[in-house]
């Protein structure tokens, strides 16, 4: 049996896994739909295992991952979440995630992954198809700051209210957005947006 946080924004995908969980004799110790409060609470609580949406409220599923580990948490994060590009995938592992389910998948897999990560294992079970893709490799080398600022662009947020958002200085969302023109191989603004829209990227 194992101690587990649920973190979606949905209550009733939130129901469902608890649900699942409950029946493979883990306990639920929490749930919640904010990644900022998920944090404090990992922190007290220190859950053997983290399961969590990448579109959560304030913080979103990949940072929190990236943040937990760098404060020491040592459980296992497994991410469910129906954004399963590979660049998003890619992403959840260079973050520190042991496993990442897709919402497309049967939701019972998930007992699957858990039991898996448990076992010290990876579970990252379809992500071979997804790297024959020159775009998404391209996405996959982004930094996590570089990523932020193609989202926030992709939803049309201006420069400086980028930097508000991100508590840097405009000049410093300007040098991340001339990084991502290079890095993505286009030369102006519509079409870094474009190139986002076309990954489900906002």
């Amino acid at each position: 049996m194992a101690t587990v946080m649920i973190l979606d924004d949905h209550p009733v995908a939130r129901f469902a896994i608890r649900k699942l969980l409950d029946d493979a004799g883990h306990q639920v110790i929490a749930e919640g739909g904010d990644g900022l409060q998920g944090l404090l609470t990992i922190r007290q609580q220190q859950p053997d295992i983290v399961i969590v949406d990448i579109d959560i409220h304030s913080l979103n599923g990949i940072d929190l991952t990236e943040r937990l580990r760098h404060q020491g948490y040592t459980g296992r994060v497994l991410v469910f979440s129906s954004r399963d590009a590979w660049h998003y995938i890619s992403r959840c592992r260079q973050a520190g995630a042991n496993g990442f389910l897709s919402k497309r998948n049967n939701l019972e897999q998930l007992t699957d992954a858990v039991r898996a990560i448990l076992r010290d294992y990876a579970y990252f079970p379809f992500t071979a198809g997804y790297k024959n893709n020159p775009e998404e490799d391209m996405l996959t080398m982004l930094s996590g700051r570089e990523f932020q600022v193609l989202t926030y662009l992709a939803r049309g947020m201006k420069l400086v209210d980028i930097a508000g958002r991100m508590h840097i200085s405009t000049k410093t969302v300007s040098t991340y957005k001339g990084r991502l023109l290079q890095k993505l191989a286009v030369s102006q603004t519509t079409e870094l947006i474009n190139f986002a829209r076309r990954h489900n990227i906002d």
